[in-house]
């Protein structure tokens, strides 16, 4: 822990533009207020505060972040969490929408306004708690695909593509559409807030995508690049959060702009197999399993990080390090400290 580091979100914006940023910026996709409270010694938790309140939360979550080094952190408005019938994402039963009529009745027309009502409180919050130096990265929380998941459910998104085509087809073009109204009010009311934007969509697992890859390129795609184009015009960057085996769409991914990846796994691939193939194009961030923060003995976690991050900083054009996922309350306090003394390292030695 820094109280007296000094954040540059310009750091992070370098990878974001693919250039080597003058000091090594970390990176994750969340920290949750479970690992943050554990590691504070205190309950930490945003539900049901006052506006007033919302901003000593957000002072010491951002404090948090800048105590650890980071120079920026991760904010999110998480549309699918307030969308009506939310719940299908999370497994085990089906979404809202199963049938042309559920799509017809939806309440579409309601959801921005319950989106705004939801988060001003939060983004008010967040301006007046960031400090010199530091800004968030983010904008609205969850991607088109996982936006079908939590609508309709996996399995029955499934079904829906073999028996009713035009539905499924119709679902992902309004889908496009909210995202576009949602991501329009953000980037309006609260540019100044952010370093770079992001979504954040799983499209595969551990082997595989989790529709055809040429179902993706047909249906969600477009609706991305949407998405891009419309940030892209705000004068931001643009960064793709996506887990699982997605190497069959990279290329394609990249055509669509986007300036940066994030989240690898060791299962799927070395992290330096994604330095060779992308960093010429697009920055990077990442790198660090979570297993290793998890499972390894600290001094080797220690020894990894410094050893591979100095080879993939030397390596890739614009580099941040963090974990290949984010800090879920689960990870040891002790294994991401490890991490953030060994990026401490690194730093020194390029003083």
């Amino acid at each position: 822990m820094n109280k007296n580091f000094l954040p540059d979100y310009t750091n992070l914006l370098s990878v974001l533009n693919n250039r080597r940023p003058s000091r090594l910026p970390l990176y994750e996709h969340h920290i949750d207020p479970p690992f943050i409270s554990k590691a504070l010694g205190e309950e930490i938790n945003p539900s049901g505060l006052t506006k007033n309140e919302l901003v000593d939360y957000y002072r010491k979550v951002i404090g948090f972040w800048k105590d650890m080094t980071y120079d920026g952190f991760d904010f999110e408005a998480a549309i699918c969490d307030i969308l009506p019938g939310h719940g299908a994402i999370l497994g085990g039963r089906p979404g809202p929408i199963q049938t042309r009529d559920d799509f017809s009745k939806y309440p579409w027309h309601e959801i921005p306004e319950i989106f705004k009502s939801t988060y001003i409180p939060h983004f008010e919050a967040i301006r007046k708690a960031l400090p010199p130096g530091m800004k968030a990265y983010g904008g609205c929380g969850y991607g088109i695909f996982e936006a079908s998941q939590d609508l309709v459910g996996y399995e029955y998104l499934c079904v829906m593509q073999c028996m009713d085509p035009d539905l499924f087809r119709d679902l992902f073009v309004r889908i496009g559409n909210l995202w576009v109204e949602l991501w329009s009010w953000v980037i309006e009311n609260y540019h100044d807030l952010f370093v770079f934007y992001r979504m954040g969509d799983d499209l595969g697992h551990k082997t595989s995508t989790l529709l055809e890859p040429d179902i993706i390129r047909q249906h969600i795609f477009p609706q991305y690049k949407r998405i891009i184009d419309l940030i892209h015009a705000s004068g931001k960057r643009f960064l793709l959060h996506s887990c699982g085996c997605i190497f069959p769409l990279m290329e394609e991914i990249i055509s669509l702009g986007i300036d940066a990846k994030h989240s690898n796994e060791d299962q799927i691939a070395p992290f330096i197999e994604w330095i060779d193939k992308y960093s010429s194009r697009i920055g990077l961030f990442g790198g660090f399993d979570l297993n290793l923060l998890i499972l390894e003995k600290p001094e080797d976690v220690y020894r990894n990080v410094v050893e591979m991050g100095t080879l993939y900083r030397s390596k890739a054009n614009g580099y941040g390090l963090g974990s290949g996922n984010s800090i879920p309350g689960y990870v040891p306090v002790e294994g991401f400290m490890v991490m953030i003394n060994a990026v401490a390292e690194i730093r020194r030695d390029e003083e």
